[in-house]
């Protein structure tokens, strides 16, 4: 089947957060206006212009709603994407295909959570206590105590390092890379606060083998992106970071966001990354080894770690050895998640991931990586995930 993406011809040119907290004292509707009115003040953009907005299905923020906050005037196109970490770099991708089938001119895509101070994504899902249940998770886990996703990560990192070697040792570097990083962006939850080697080892162990800092941070925030054609971005405020490339897979064996039944794959080791990386670097043409800086969804250190060896940055259970002291740091050889990631900037399901990408690209990150060209972003890497390649103009 031809594959009819057409690289470079849409963009983001504008990006909006708030602050991120443990309790934002706001809703979700409020913080994702201000994300949006943001994002559009730095693209020099009036809401008037917007026609398009584009959420996660887990958001409560409808977009209608959202329009009439920001006083939209004519919403031509509204879209929902998801699962959670899952839609971040899929609702990019959905906003440029709304813009280039001439649904929208102008398309806001956002995600709004109180992920500390309102509904928890790290609680567990106990909604029954009974074998027999109507789906595989209420008969095959929950019952048994698999109840949040600490555990699910927990059995993927103590089956890989019983394959591969894999030791705390390398979690602890991607979560070192991410706090040093996060040391030098004040916008981090983790800003004022160092972690050494030492520190990761003295943290509690939550689910063994992961510890505290294995965990990604529980937060109040949002942020948001403008999407149009790259032709128009031309003339609006900002450098453009150009969609080269965007993707979307999903398991065979399960439906994305179903994160448990995956546990009874042949291999809980691989995931739905490895068809995702495939599909990104061949609509990009281009290969892993071209990627300058990533921002690697992070909701635990090992999801980072098998994503690393999913899209081709080193072979199945060559994360040991290729995670050396400073590989993951600016003026390594893959700098990642250089705003500090979920795990020590901000857990908002993988929209900071996007918007520190386009940082990337127009050289205004806090961690800037020299000369960077070339930007990945991921969102969630399961049974499903989605992903963008963005480039200079």
């Amino acid at each position: 089947m031809r594959d009819a993406w057409r690289p470079d011809t849409m963009a983001v040119v504008g990006i909006g957060s708030t602050d991120f907290s443990k309790a934002s004292g706001r809703s979700t509707l409020t913080l994702a206006t201000q994300a949006s009115l943001a994002a559009l003040a730095d693209a020099g953009l009036d809401p008037k212009d917007v026609d398009g907005i584009v959420r996660c299905d887990m958001d409560t923020v409808a977009p209608v709603a959202l329009g009439e906050a920001l006083g939209v005037e004519n919403l031509t196109y509204w879209g929902d994407v998801g699962p959670g970490g899952s839609a971040p770099a899929a609702m990019v991708a959905q906003a440029a295909a709304a813009v280039a089938a001439g649904l929208a001119s102008t398309v806001v895509v956002f995600r709004s959570i109180n992920g500390r101070s309102g509904e928890r994504y790290g609680a567990g899902y106990a909604q029954s206590t009974r074998a027999g249940g109507s789906s595989t998770y209420e008969e095959m886990f929950l019952p048994y105590g698999m109840q949040t996703p600490g555990q699910y990560f927990a059995m993927v990192a103590r089956r890989h390092m019983a394959d591969h070697g894999t030791t705390s040792e390398t979690l602890g570097r991607i979560a070192t890379a991410c706090r040093k990083h996060a040391n030098a962006n004040p916008a981090a939850q983790m800003h004022h606060r160092t972690m050494t080697m030492d520190d990761y080892h003295a943290s509690r162990p939550l689910a063994t083998p992961l510890r505290l800092f294995d965990f990604c941070l529980e937060t109040d925030g949002a942020c948001a992106v403008v999407v149009t054609s790259a032709e128009r971005a031309r003339d609006l405020r900002q450098p453009p970071a150009l969609i080269r490339s965007a993707a979307q897979s999903g398991g065979a064996d399960a439906q994305p966001g179903q994160m448990f039944p995956a546990l009874m794959r042949d291999s809980i080791t691989t995931w739905s990354s490895r068809a995702l990386g495939e599909v990104l670097f061949r609509r990009g043409d281009m290969t892993p080894q071209d990627v300058d800086v990533a921002q690697i969804y992070d909701c635990f250190t090992i999801t980072a770690l098998i994503q690393l060896e999913d899209l081709g940055f080193c072979g199945a259970g060559e994360a040991k050895d290729f995670i050396q002291e400073g590989t993951l740091e600016v003026g390594g050889a893959l700098p990642i998640n250089t705003s500090g990631g979920h795990l020590s900037e901000g857990y908002i399901h993988g929209m900071n991931h996007v918007v520190e990408a386009v940082r990337q690209i127009r050289g205004t990150s806090t961690n800037q990586v020299p000369g960077a060209e070339v930007s990945l972003v991921t969102s969630a890497p399961t049974t499903g995930g989605s992903a963008l390649l963005l480039v200079g103009a």
